[in-house]
């Protein structure tokens, strides 16, 4: 076998040769909507961008998955991945450092919501809306 067949054959068990197209989604398209209890809630699976934060620099983002993960990251800090649930239909928390954040979810609609955070004896309102796309951070000042 020489040189040329032999790559096309090693790519060909890679399946680089191949044309096949294979479905992409997120889930397994056998599941059923009884096994995605959480498909209404308009909190999951969306980019929330703090909409109240500094106005010279985009807010900071949260992404409340499905699967229990909270995803927080801003343009500005490194991301960070944090266990969070959903304690009653308006309230929620998540671990942040070792800390439980305790929230109540004061209004929530497809595009919009609003935390107060219970933080000690202090409760801050956040408010968010979610993210247009496509959206790019913009450059850091040097």
């Amino acid at each position: 076998m020489d040189t040329k067949a032999a790559i096309i054959a090693l790519l060909s068990v890679w399946g680089v040769g191949t044309c096949v197209a294979l479905p992409v989604a997120a889930q397994d398209a056998t599941e059923s909507a009884d096994e995605q209890p959480d498909r209404g809630n308009p909190l999951l699976n969306k980019v929330w961008v703090r909409s109240d934060a500094d106005g010279d620099r985009p807010g900071p983002m949260q992404i409340f998955l499905a699967d229990g993960t909270l995803v927080s990251d801003s343009c500005w800090e490194t991301y960070r991945l944090s266990k969070w649930q959903q304690v009653s239909d308006s309230a929620i928390s998540w671990d942040e450092d070792g800390m439980t954040i305790n929230a109540d979810i004061a209004s929530l609609t497809e595009t919009e919501l609003v935390l107060h955070l219970k933080l000690g004896s202090e409760v801050q309102q956040h408010y968010f809306t979610t993210a247009s796309v496509p959206d790019v951070c913009p450059d850091m000042e040097k």
